[in-house]
């Protein structure tokens, strides 16, 4: 029997796959679980509509991104900390911090982009790696300074 996946499943395919199955595996394993339909003609063309509109989708996202990189890499940015006297950071500098401070200066990103080993926790530059789908990457100089 032809299906079509509506999930991953484990040693079979994952979503939106059509796949050949024992007629008994897909009745009472699959269907009844909700994880494959029957592919009937409707289904293949519908399964089809959705695979043109996701490559869109994410060709979109890669301009999206392509174009991000190009205005961020190089930027450089400027953070003010609270020190003591000894010009020793209070608290480090995270990727949240750095994210605000981003968008602070127009540039749009979410969270969870921005890759720091550790917090930054002394004064001076630092290189921050942005990652963005796709597997790009932008480059940007951290410059930590003292509060006025």
């Amino acid at each position: 029997m032809k299906i079509i996946l509506l999930k991953d499943v484990q040693k079979l395919g994952q979503k939106n796959e059509a796949k050949d199955v024992a007629d008994g595996y897909a009745r009472n394993f699959l269907f009844p679980r909700k994880l494959a339909i029957a592919a009937t003609e409707n289904a293949l063309k519908k399964l089809e509509l959705e695979r043109e509109q996701q490559k869109e989708l994410a060709e979109k996202e890669l301009e999206t991104a392509q174009a991000t990189v190009e205005k961020l890499e190089g930027a450089e940015i400027e953070i003010r900390a609270k020190v003591d006297k000894s010009k020793n950071l209070y608290a480090g500098i995270g990727a949240q911090q750095i994210i605000k401070a981003l968008n602070d200066k127009n540039f749009d990103l979410k969270n969870g982009r921005v890759k720091i080993e550790d917090q930054i926790k002394e004064l001076g530059e630092k290189e921050v790696v942005i990652e963005f789908p796709h597997g790009l990457e932008a480059k940007i100089r951290v410059t930590i300074a003292p509060e006025k």
